[in-house]
């Protein structure tokens, strides 16, 4: 009876760390699903170990020495996951293909519950969000594995500097010195692609873009749609390659090889600390609507200057705990909830 209670205490004890560990390896794994199997193989080497931990440190600091470890063995084959923006050129729409590459090629989304830990503190949670937007994590992917974990310690968790040397096994010096570097590379990096200015929560003019977004897609109105949009306004459709600019090739794409998600029912989602949502097109076979993406958008000075469809609907709307088919005549009922 006491073991089975201590084995009880112990689940629960490691089960309370499983959100901001699953947000600590997908900031450095890129992947929705590798960061949960990092999480899991976490918290099993813990429990598996836990008679070992002589606790001098928190059992918090010791899980995130464990999945750092993990995390630091999935990145040793150098695989940097990327947006399509990272890896081509803009192609203009006369030119449009789509090229699809391997999963493991993309920056995945990520559901704001699964990493996302709640907090009493805004500014605590505002950092958080930050940095899982989709932006941010692209820049997180060109940093060499300890100074990303570097990174996300000191300027996300805020951890002191000699904790996490004393994580990583190495010197206060080594620490700052490898932050410095990744601090250097970020802000290269901020020029690629445009980041996201979004109010925590919504303001009212960010939410009235929203709701006129919804109308506009929904309704498949380009010329509403174009209202929205910024001039260098990006569209992106992982996992092909190919990613347009500009409101003209947006819509044009849209009318001519994306013209079947004219009547599609979009449902709100937060994903990356961004507003999102699901859409779902008309199904033809079966009536209703079937899934097609997760949108991801991004706003900066009252316009959408980056909207970005993962396609992968077989893995993309489970995670989300999203049917994968909706009736006609309860579709407007959801999209209420």
């Amino acid at each position: 009876m006491t073991n089975g209670t201590a084995t009880t205490d112990l689940d629960v004890a490691l089960e309370k760390h499983r959100v901001e560990l699953t947000g600590y390896c997908y900031r450095m794994l890129g992947s929705s699903f590798e960061a949960e199997d990092a999480v899991q193989d976490t918290l099993v080497r813990a429990w598996r170990s836990y008679d070992k931990f002589e606790g001098r440190s928190s059992l918090r600091s010791w899980l995130y020495r464990i999945a750092t470890n993990v995390c630091l063995d999935m990145l040793t084959a150098g695989s940097k996951r990327a947006r399509p923006v990272d890896l081509t050129d803009s192609t203009p729409l006369a030119r449009a293909a789509l090229s699809p590459r391997p999963d493991s090629t993309w920056l995945e989304p990520m559901p704001d519950a699964r990493v996302l830990p709640t907090t009493d503190d805004p500014a605590q949670a505002a950092v958080a969000k930050e940095s899982v937007r989709l932006a941010f994590m692209a820049a997180l992917q060109q940093l060499p594995p300890k100074q990303r974990a570097v990174l996300i310690l000191r300027e996300v968790l805020a951890w002191k500097a000699s904790e996490v040397a004393d994580l990583l096994g190495t010197t206060v010096a080594s620490v700052n010195s490898a932050l410095q570097r990744a601090r250097a590379t970020l802000a290269e990096q901020q020029d690629k692609g445009a980041d996201a200015a979004v109010s925590d929560p919504l303001d009212e003019q960010q939410q009235k873009l929203l709701e006129r977004y919804v109308a506009a897609f929904e309704g498949y109105d380009m010329t509403a749609l174009t209202a929205l949009l910024h001039e260098d306004a990006v569209m992106t459709m992982p996992p092909f390659d190919l990613w347009l600019t500009g409101h003209q090739d947006i819509t044009g794409f849209m009318t001519t090889l994306g013209a079947a998600c004219a009547g599609s029912r979009l449902l709100p989602v937060q994903v990356n600390g961004l507003p999102g949502f699901a859409q779902y097109k008309p199904d033809p076979e079966a009536g209703g609507f079937t899934p097609w993406s997760i949108q991801v958008l991004e706003i900066s000075d009252g316009r959408l200057t980056g909207f970005h469809f993962f396609l992968d609907t077989q893995r993309w709307f489970p995670l989300f705990g999203l049917p994968l088919h909706l009736e006609a005549e309860t579709d407007k009922v959801e999209e209420g909830v």
